[in-house]
């Protein structure tokens, strides 16, 4: 049996970034009835649904296994409904070579964007009308329709489901009040009805990953709010959030994020709240038509 885990493990700290996204990770852990993986203990071939993943360990590179991983395969033909997919964390120059090498076109690049948790912006009051909070149950639905009206254009994130939902939700890492929603009243002219007299305009899911290092996880802002500075707000309440510190654990020292590089407005606004890119903090989507 292949230890996917234990090599994605020990290619993630040689190379500074891990190479499976968590999507994938979670799938093999939750659904492995959904991943098709094949290999050895040098590194190890993965596919769930139309998305390719390959692994090498460092020491084993260059000598032709990750071609052969890629010939063994079992990809999908393309269809209407998709390419066939994977990515290359980190932008990794092998993988640019065996991809140019096989007829697979570079389609996405998904930058890391980082700022220390240090002097942050003031936060300010909320917008008026809305109320600002941490995450209760019962908000799922509404999350969840938010989230899929949000990213109805994003491959990933707006397939989110309740199952994936409750999944992240049981994530050692989830923290309730990290996961910061703007609601408005049904009688407020910013927003339209629902049965609980609320309606969700948008959240910011913030991620620690350790005492040290924090995410922006997902920012959702509902098509009927957006132009309003509402993301801005969120980003900030969850920056503030992360960097905040209390007396049973301390803020984190860095805020990394992941953005589409063509998003020009969210690349703005991110910019504008301090972070940065590096040419190394970019990965790659590569797709066979």
């Amino acid at each position: 049996m292949i230890d996917v885990t234990g090599i994605a493990s020990l290619t993630a700290a040689a190379d500074g970034v891990a190479p499976l996204d968590e999507a994938t990770l979670l799938t093999v852990r939750h659904h492995p009835e959904r991943v098709r993986t094949w290999g050895d203990n040098r590194g190890f071939g993965l596919l769930v649904g139309r998305e390719l993943s390959l692994v090498v360990l460092p020491h084993h590179r260059g000598t032709g296994l990750g071609t052969r991983l890629l010939a063994e395969a079992p990809l999908p033909e393309p269809t209407p409904d998709g390419p066939v997919t994977a990515w290359s964390h980190g932008d990794h120059p092998a993988a640019a070579a065996l991809a140019a090498s096989h007829g697979w076109r570079r389609a996405r690049e998904l930058w890391v964007m980082r700022r220390p948790a240090a002097g942050l912006p003031p936060l300010g009051p909320a917008p008026d009308g809305v109320d600002v909070r941490g995450f209760r149950p019962g908000d799922e639905s509404e999350l969840l329709r938010v989230n899929a009206a949000a990213f109805a254009h994003h491959p990933e994130q707006g397939s989110l489901d309740r199952a994936g939902l409750e999944e992240r939700m049981g994530e050692p890492w989830f923290d309730a009040d990290g996961l910061i929603e703007a609601w408005v009243s049904t009688g407020s002219t910013i927003g339209g009805g629902s049965t609980s007299g609320e309606r969700l305009l948008g959240f910011h899911w913030t991620k620690r990953h350790s005492e040290t290092l924090g995410e922006v996880y997902v920012v959702g802002i509902s098509p009927d709010a957006q132009g309003r500075g509402l993301g801005r707000y969120l980003t900030l309440a969850g920056l503030h959030h992360l960097a905040a510190r209390s007396d049973d654990r301390p803020g984190v020292d860095e805020i990394h994020l992941y953005v589409e590089a063509d998003n020009e407005p969210a690349v703005r606004l991110y910019s504008g709240l301090g972070f940065t890119h590096a040419q190394a903090d970019t990965h790659v989507q590569y797709v066979r038509d």
